[in-house]
């Protein structure tokens, strides 16, 4: 295991957080292989995980969502910025990705779309069914020549409204986004992730716990719900989105995407917590923090969950490192047969296709309980032939911490382990040509408690 330091805050000055984690990054690979509003993300947005927005007014079983169409730019790492399209959440200032919305399954959901946009726009919910547009069906909207010009009902440009409606039938993850044009809209960035959780603990679930801690209506998808982590790839083709800022035309033959994002940002940016005050318009971050798994527990030990999503138009073959995934839903439905047989099955790379969806539950533990006291058979090098990553403790050893050389700063905060998790297409995690970058995150495992990280 590589270690490391303590997760970034907003005080740490932007460029030494990318020089010190892109240093991090590449010795981790070699070894496996202006003040702006704060986008309202949450009430009180988690420092890791993902941090839904939840619906306002129409009681507890109708939310309502006020989205609205917005421009801005995000950083990206290499320095450069992308100009994009957003939805933002109610008025609030642009950001990117839209908002995480979060329901349950039995809800009847309203989306206001608000839109500023220079054009039609729209929004779909792929996975979900009879979907209203101001009371009545969701229509595609035809174009000449038998053609169409958006595949739902649009909200007409410069301040068009649309209401759409629906009730979400199935717990699972989904996508939503754009269906006008959605060749350039999706691409400049007008999509985001819906969470539907269950409406009660399925059938023979533990007992005393809650529906927020299971992804579906199987008993066995149960998780940790302080463990559940948001992975939404997506990609930018910089002179597409420089066309839509000039108001030029883009042939999309020509379209190749340069830069991948996960959660809307690249890494070293990707590691830094939700809502990081040097990014103002890319809310998420992707860190996953989780605590060893503890086998021996009285009570039950819970998995985490990584909840991925792909909007771009390749493949991304993510591949967390440690550990295998259980993967238990796909698109919004559990894995199971016609009888209820579990069909889940055991990944180590997920292999996510353009628009699918993956609910994967995974757990870490020290499977050789290696310790001071049960030291690793190998022998440790000197310290002229280590390099030595910011977020090491000092020793391979979970929870422990050790005094490095004179010159040697570390953020590693207890003894915490860091592991890569990265798009395994090479060519994809980088940032028009500056490597290791891009879709690529850790997975921070603390000690069991007690313990002192914070």
């Amino acid at each position: 295991m590589m270690k490391g330091s303590g997760v970034m805050h907003g005080k740490t000055h932007a460029r030494g957080l990318r020089r010190a984690a892109l240093l991090l990054a590449l010795t981790l690979v070699g070894a496996t292989m202006v003040t702006l509003t704060q986008p309202a993300i949450a009430v009180t947005p988690p420092r890791v995980g993902i941090a839904c927005t939840t619906g306002v007014g129409g009681g507890a079983t109708s939310p309502i969502f006020n989205l609205t169409t917005k421009t801005g730019y995000i950083s990206l790492p290499d320095g450069n910025t992308a100009f994009m399209w957003g939805y933002s959440s109610g008025f609030d200032t642009f950001q990117h990705p839209g908002p995480v919305l979060c329901v349950n399954a039995g809800d009847t959901v309203t989306v206001i779309l608000r839109n500023t946009l220079p054009e039609a726009a729209s929004i779909v919910f792929p996975g979900q069914v009879n979907v209203l547009a101001n009371g009545t069906s969701a229509q595609p909207e035809p174009a000449g020549a038998g053609g169409i010009t958006s595949l739902t009902t649009t909200a007409a440009a410069g301040g068009g409204t649309v209401t759409y409606s629906f009730v979400a039938e199935h717990p699972g993850t989904f996508v939503y986004e754009s269906g006008t044009n959605p060749e350039k809209q999706v691409r400049m960035g007008l999509f985001g992730a819906l969470i539907v959780r269950p409406s009660a603990v399925p059938v023979g679930g533990a007992g005393g716990s809650a529906a927020n801690e299971y992804a579906n209506n199987r008993a066995d998808s149960r998780f940790n719900p302080a463990e559940e982590f948001m992975v939404l790839l997506s990609e930018i083709d910089p002179y597409q989105h420089q066309a839509v800022e000039n108001g030029t035309t883009f042939n999309m033959n020509n379209y190749h995407p340069r830069y991948w994002l996960i959660n809307g940002r690249g890494y070293p940016d990707s590691i830094a917590d939700n809502g990081a005050s040097w990014l103002p318009t890319q809310p998420y971050g992707a860190l996953a923090q989780v605590g060893a798994f503890d086998r021996a527990a009285a009570t039950p030990d819970q998995p985490g969950i990584a909840r991925y999503l792909n909007v771009g138009t390749e493949d991304y073959p993510f591949h967390p490192h440690g550990n295998n995934g259980l993967v238990i839903s796909r698109d919004g439905r559990a894995l199971e047969g016609p009888t209820g047989k579990d069909l889940s099955f055991e990944k180590f790379a997920i292999n996510i296709g353009p628009g699918q969806t993956w609910d994967v539950i995974f757990k870490w533990y020290d499977a050789e309980s290696y310790s001071p006291t049960n030291p690793v058979p190998v022998t440790v090098p000197d310290l002229a032939n280590e390099s030595i990553g910011v977020f090491y403790s000092g020793s391979p050893y979970l929870g422990t911490k050790t005094t490095l050389p004179p010159g040697i700063q570390s953020r590693n905060q207890c003894g915490e382990y860091y592991i890569i998790s990265h798009n395994h297409a090479l060519f994809q995690i980088t940032s028009w040509g500056t490597n290791m970058t891009g879709p690529i995150t850790y997975m921070r495992i603390d000690p069991p408690t007690p313990n002192s990280c914070g």
